[in-house]
């Protein structure tokens, strides 16, 4: 067991930090202030440095590394905030994996170089106006009609909604009720019948899209299913990588607002010294440091345990429950030290305040994952209906 980087793995995290810090840090209050994606020049930028591709093999253009070197770097560009992090995000832990897991060669081979140049974004469509918490609810129907799937439904909190171009949706096929009838295809943004509700406002998140999704007899190539019916649980399984990545933006906004406090309380005086002199900064400090390691730790256990396949759903739920409750705390600490200059717009610790919030509820509920740990820890799954 060695919790030491390679020097391979601390050039690669050096490379990403020394990137974003030099070319976002401007561009990531932008998107704050005016809720803008990143612009497509920068994510070619991302391309051409192999950021959007760490962990996608190389037969698809990736860099064929393992899934740490991809939070390693997730971690980096999360520091400077979620909106800038969020295509590695996507490719790295998100719905890229889920085609490049369950797919069909011939979708692997159209998706993935897309986006690992670039020049593609894939996002998931899951919850539904009734079908959040509870996705086995979900309504959208699919029927298959000769070589064709035909689509209708409505999608809600999709983040990329409007903006991505592959779109993976979670529906219902033969309208069979229950786990056994969900599958998900692939529908291409183009696609006559689909349409976007208005971009949504939120606390946090700013600069990641979001949007309702209309399907009104959406018709796709039977060739365009991912996983088809029946295939509920491969899915779910699917998430446990995005649960890592889900946990490791939390980490990201963490570690940022522990390196901003620290640097405050040396510099910010009162009583004639810096507030770091007093104990009670002292104390902040210790605690937001100890949560972010236990974070960062747990995270990194469940990416080398999975080596290139899928986390467990046990090391992938203890790691994100902890850091998305991590996170708050750090963050609202970070902001405490730093008093009124931490709750101004001048700075970022508000920002992170309020981007930390939105970790717990998305990618399965914090209240989700306890139940998921304790299911392992009892070897039986807990039914919510009853």
């Amino acid at each position: 067991m060695d919790f030491q980087l390679t020097d391979e793995q601390k050039e690669l995290q050096e490379t990403a930090r020394k990137f974003a810090r030099a070319e976002l840090m401007d561009l990531s209050r932008e998107m704050e202030e005016k809720g803008m994606p990143l612009p497509k020049s920068m994510r070619k930028r991302y391309a051409e440095m192999g950021f959007l591709g760490v962990n996608l093999p190389e037969i698809y253009g990736g860099l064929g590394l393992g899934h740490l070197e991809a939070l390693l770097i997730l971690e980096q560009f999360a520091m400077i905030s979620p909106a800038v992090a969020w295509p590695i995000f996507e490719s790295a832990t998100g719905p890229v994996r889920t085609i490049e897991h369950f797919a069909s060669d011939s979708i692997k081979a159209r998706i993935i170089p897309q986006v690992v140049q670039g020049e593609a974004i894939v996002a998931v469509s899951m919850s539904e106006p009734s079908a959040g918490t509870a996705l086995t609810d979900l309504k959208t129907a699919a029927r298959i009609e000769g070589d064709e799937i035909v689509v209708t439904g409505q999608k809600r909190w999709c983040s990329g909604g409007g903006h991505s171009d592959f779109y993976i949706v979670y529906c219902r096929f033969d309208n069979e009720p229950g786990a056994k009838g969900i599958g998900a295809i692939l529908v291409e943004k183009e696609r006559k019948g689909i349409s976007f509700g208005r971009p949504e406002r939120l606390m946090g998140f700013r600069g990641i899209p979001s949007a309702d999704i209309y399907l009104d007899e959406v018709r796709v190539p039977k060739d365009n299913v991912i996983v088809p019916k029946s295939g509920f649980s491969k899915l779910m399984s699917a998430f446990s990588l995005e649960r890592c990545g889900n946990a490791t933006m939390g980490l990201g906004i963490a570690a940022a607002a522990l390196e901003e406090a620290t640097a405050y309380a040396q510099d910010r005086e009162q009583f004639g010294k810096p507030i770091v002199d007093f104990q009670a900064i002292q104390m902040k400090l210790a605690e937001m440091a100890m949560k972010v390691e236990a974070a960062r730790l747990l995270i990194y256990r469940a990416a080398v345990n999975a080596a290139q396949g899928l986390p467990s759903i046990l090391d992938s739920s203890l790691a994100k429950c902890f850091s998305n409750e991590m996170v708050v705390e750090v963050a609202s600490k970070g902001l405490q030290i730093m008093g009124g200059y931490g709750y101004s717009q001048e700075y970022r610790m508000e920002q992170r305040v309020r981007d930390s919030y939105a970790w717990g509820i998305a990618g399965g509920t914090i209240d989700v994952q306890k139940t998921n740990i304790a299911s392992v820890l009892v070897g039986r799954r807990f039914n919510q209906r009853g």
